[in-house]
């Protein structure tokens, strides 16, 4: 794991407003709603029910988690719970500003790692080691919300992946496979732009993105897991050929990408695909629904991204995307423990596989979909860290942060990939201690 680095809460909060991750919405600012006691049997009036709000960047989920929040309801009828999810490129500056006034949702969605575990040292979180069904889930995946006094604050509750989607009835019609080795991948992507379709989605208006499409694509360039254990250990650095050739491979990639693709952002991109305007696009698994339900018709699929070497092995990046925590200000902290409790349940987590089309991070849960169902199984046998969600989103502003505003200055011309590198490892350098010193 990442060097340690002693914060202050004050710290450790400005760390957690300064991270921008895949995919973010902003909660409501108001604080819970506090609601009479329940005396009594029989049915609750609306008066007596306890009333929760759950604040997420997700909100293209919504639908799903008020049919996850209606599941829940069929056994706590006395507790309303109200998803309120905002524009993730808002959501941490937000939920910060809330919990510094003593409010916000009383449910809280952690981004995973440093930021997450920022609000859990400043003291903005309550711990969940006592809840029920936690113990089942792996550590390796509590980590993304372990605070520094090694207690719990969050339930993992997805696994997230990145791999390159495609269109079938595209590449069927211009006799493509799906690519074994990274020059297979560019010879499909010339195939694509000869025929006037656009070969990936793209566009660098969103820092997210860069640092997303780099964490999908670089590993084949900079080696892997095996770079990421050895930057770890304070064997190499940013500056490194391995990593520059991933920075250079990216400044590549634009001739294959949209008209204007600098002014293009999240939204745009996914238009681009599920309009069939695009034939391929790097990005999370969280988009299948998304886009699923755009396009019902849109005949999706994935693939692993393919080695450079045709030795090599493809791979598949992923991490634990967000956990969900109780506001240690709520009012209504024991309800928001039985919602939190739901979260550990099969019930849920296989709702979270068949509705939101992703991995559930309970075990023995699977996905009736056969797209989800692929992705798992390429995950467990061609898996690479998310290293700058994983391991570097600490800093102010942190490493991940910095190398999306460089990427983002590359594509403007205004930055070379030698420079990218360079603010990369002196971002790196102002905080994070390799294991070996």
């Amino acid at each position: 794991m990442k060097g340690t680095k002693t914060t202050k809460s004050a710290i450790a909060l400005a760390a957690a407003i300064s991270l921008i991750a895949t995919g973010c919405g902003s909660p409501a600012k108001d604080g819970a709603q506090e609601a009479p006691a329940a005396n009594g049997g029989g049915q609750k009036t609306e008066a007596q029910k306890v009333k929760l709000t759950m604040g997420s960047w997700r909100t293209e989920d919504k639908e799903v988690y008020e049919k996850i929040i209606k599941a829940f309801n069929k056994t706590n009828p006395d507790i309303e719970i109200e998803f309120k999810p905002t524009k993730n490129t808002e959501y941490n500056t937000v939920l910060n500003t809330a919990l510094q006034t003593g409010s916000g949702p009383d449910i809280i969605h952690l981004r995973p790692y440093a930021a997450g575990i920022a609000l859990a040292d400043a003291k903005y979180l309550e711990p969940l080691d006592s809840v029920k069904g936690l113990e089942a889930i792996p550590k390796e995946a509590k980590m993304a919300a372990t605070g520094k006094d090694g207690k719990v604050y969050g339930v993992p509750t997805v696994y997230s992946s990145t791999q390159i989607f495609y269109n079938k009835k595209l590449f069927q019609k211009f006799n493509l496979s799906e690519p074994k080795t990274w020059d297979e991948l560019l010879k499909a992507a010339d195939t694509l732009k000869q025929n006037k379709i656009t070969p990936f989605a793209f566009g660098s208006k969103e820092g997210w993105i860069l640092s997303l499409t780099h964490g999908a694509l670089g590993p084949q360039f900079y080696g892997g897991t095996e770079f990421v254990n050895n930057l770890l250990a304070g064997k190499t650095n940013f500056k490194s050929k391995e990593f520059a050739d991933s920075i250079t491979m990216l400044q590549g990639l634009t001739k294959y990408f949209p008209e204007n693709y600098t002014g293009l952002g999240m939204d745009d991109m996914r238009n681009l695909f599920v309009t069939e305007q695009a034939g391929m696009i790097v990005m999370g698994d969280w988009e299948i629904a998304v886009m699923k339900k755009m396009n019902p018709e849109l005949d999706l699929d994935l693939f692993p991204v393919p080695p450079v070497k045709a030795d090599g092995k493809a791979s598949v990046t992923n991490w634990v995307d967000g956990s969900f925590a109780v506001n240690a200000a709520s009012k209504n902290k024991e309800a928001a423990m039985k919602f939190i409790e739901f979260m550990t349940t099969k019930e849920f987590g296989k709702m979270v596989a068949d509705d939101l089309k992703k991995p559930s991070t309970i075990p023995g849960v699977e996905s009736s979909d056969p797209l989800v169902a692929k992705m798992i199984q390429l995950a467990a046998a061609n898996s690479t860290p998310y290293a700058m969600v994983v391991h570097f989103s600490a800093g102010n502003p942190t490493t991940k942060a910095t190398l999306e505003t460089a990427l983002q200055g590359m594509y403007l011309g205004k930055e070379k990939p030698e420079t990218v590198t360079d603010l990369v490892q002196k971002s790196a350098d102002s905080w994070f201690k390799p294991a070996a010193k």
